[in-house]
């Protein structure tokens, strides 16, 4: 049973933390925080890790909330940080934890899309910035496929999942614990977005959830990139999602149609109840085409 909590973390004043795991070596912590969710460890001696660290806030006053609010269950400071991909959302308090001692570890391609900024997008209508991040806020640890932090007790392991929702994916498992934090590679909002632009793709995110939800236990807890603590079944029912329109537009494309003419025809009618406000069938739709034909908007490097 989630026994839920209420306290002042990250660029929320009043975020909402669950209890996902407790055991004598720690406490494991999901936190719904502006941007996307993020999980928290926190051992009996105050050791901590924490995965992603929210939306960046243009109030300097509100960062050093966030420090003083790091206190949380008496901590001092963040320890580690496992960031999961890019984007602003969950990498926006990434300098300001780093600047209080925190070590900040993620895949190579965070570091160097952090380092460099560019354009993001979906590779059609869906495009915004993403602007080169201060020095304290790039990862000091990064590896290529897979790295595991020992935290008392507890094997923490982060997974590269490539060309999925970005190209720097990471997918975190708490395997003692039976937690896994999937990042953007599985979201509750809808259909997801894509960074084809960063190297993401429908078929990556594909394999990516099916080949996480083929190694879960039935009674795992799954934390989205967005959205509601969630089952196994959540997953496989979002993947099954993707399985589906990708198959729509690989039969479409087979029968050398063009993408406004997919539109027009609406042939991710059958899904529309995942069509939301961030991303639009219409939008899903030029992702997934632009998935399957290579097509990619420009990544723009800044000086």
């Amino acid at each position: 049973m989630l026994r839920r909590i209420t306290i002042a973390f990250l660029f929320s004043l009043a975020a909402a933390a669950a209890l996902l795991a407790q055991s004598k070596n720690l406490d494991i912590y999901w936190i719904d925080v502006e941007g996307g969710g993020s999980t928290l460890i926190v051992t009996p001696e105050g050791q901590s890790l924490l995965v992603d660290t929210g939306n960046p806030t243009p109030d300097d006053r509100d960062a050093k909330r966030e420090v003083e609010a790091a206190h949380l269950a008496g901590l001092k400071k963040i320890d580690y940080l496992l960031i999961t991909h890019y984007h602003g959302d969950h990498v926006g308090g990434n300098a300001t934890f780093a600047n209080a001692g925190s070590t900040v570890i993620a895949q190579d391609n965070v570091r160097k899309r952090l380092e460099s900024g560019g354009i993001g997008g979906n590779g059609g209508s869906f495009t915004f910035q993403n602007p080169p991040q201060a020095k304290a806020a790039l990862p000091v640890i990064t590896f290529d496929h897979d790295v595991t932090v020992h935290f008392n007790g507890e094997d923490i392991r982060a997974l590269h999942f490539p060309a999925g929702h970005t190209d720097g994916d990471s997918i975190i498992f708490f395997p003692k614990s039976n937690v896994v934090h999937m990042g953007d590679d599985f979201v509750r909002y809808g259909f997801p977005f894509i960074d084809v632009n960063a190297g993401g793709s429908v078929q990556g995110m594909i394999a990516a959830c099916e080949k996480v939800a083929a190694e879960l236990p039935a009674d795992v807890k799954v934390i989205p990139g967005h959205g509601a603590i969630s089952n196994l079944n959540d997953l496989r029912e979002f993947t099954e999602m993707l399985k589906g329109t990708t198959a729509v537009v690989e039969k479409a494309l087979k029968a050398h149609e063009t993408l406004d003419q997919m539109k027009q025809e609406k042939i991710l009618a059958p899904w529309q109840k995942w069509s939301g406000d961030f991303v639009t069938s219409d939008v899903f739709l030029e992702t997934i085409y632009n998935s399957l034909t290579g097509t990619k908007g420009s990544f723009v490097k800044h000086n």
